[in-house]
């Protein structure tokens, strides 16, 4: 059996893991709605189980990935949040889906800047993007909440025209950057 090392991070409220088999019945609930919408769904129960299985594939293929997003008190899965960069993709990501029932707590943001703090500090990274469909308001409230500024427009091949939104550098970050003041 092939092993993959996901780091585990934590925050005030959560936990990133990995992905795991009992995180299906949610992800696959997730894909199932309409909140799946600008991230490909709404899908089957069959399609919710390859996303779920390209999501721990990509930490295999990339070294990185998205993590579920869990509340620290009940293990309950969030989201699915992280780093993000299949092929296709204009540069790497930081991406997030939040889950029924755990928009308006601060999860998304607290994961992704947590996700974007492990792609600067053990990753290296200079700089990130986040790929937002133009009517995904919560989406494009979520990256300016981050610092993240509107950078042109992308288009996808099955995604159409989404928007780049570029997050503050690491420099921008500790040289009064949103973070500075932490």
């Amino acid at each position: 059996m092939m092993r993959i090392e996901i780091p585990q991070l934590e925050t005030e409220r959560l936990i990133l893991r990995g992905p795991q088999l009992s995180d299906f019945e949610a992800v696959a609930a997730f894909f199932a709605s309409d909140r799946s919408k600008f991230v490909g769904g709404p899908m089957s129960a069959e399609q919710a189980w390859r996303t779920l299985a390209l999501e721990a594939g990509h930490w295999a293929l990339r070294g990185y990935g998205r993590w579920i997003v869990a509340e620290r008190d009940t293990n309950a899965p969030v989201g699915n949040i992280g780093l993000w960069f299949p092929h296709g993709w204009p540069e790497p990501e930081i991406g997030w889906d939040l889950f029924e029932g755990f928009e308006g707590k601060g999860y998304a943001t607290e994961a992704a800047t947590a996700a974007r703090s492990y792609a600067y500090d053990v990753l290296g990274w200079d700089t990130a993007i986040s790929l937002v469909d133009p009517n995904n308001t919560a989406s494009r409230k979520l990256a300016q909440r981050m610092g993240a500024r509107h950078d042109g427009d992308f288009t996808h091949e099955r995604f159409g025209t989404v928007q780049i939104w570029r997050h503050l550098s690491p420099d921008e970050l500790v040289n009064g950057g949103m973070e500075a003041y932490a």
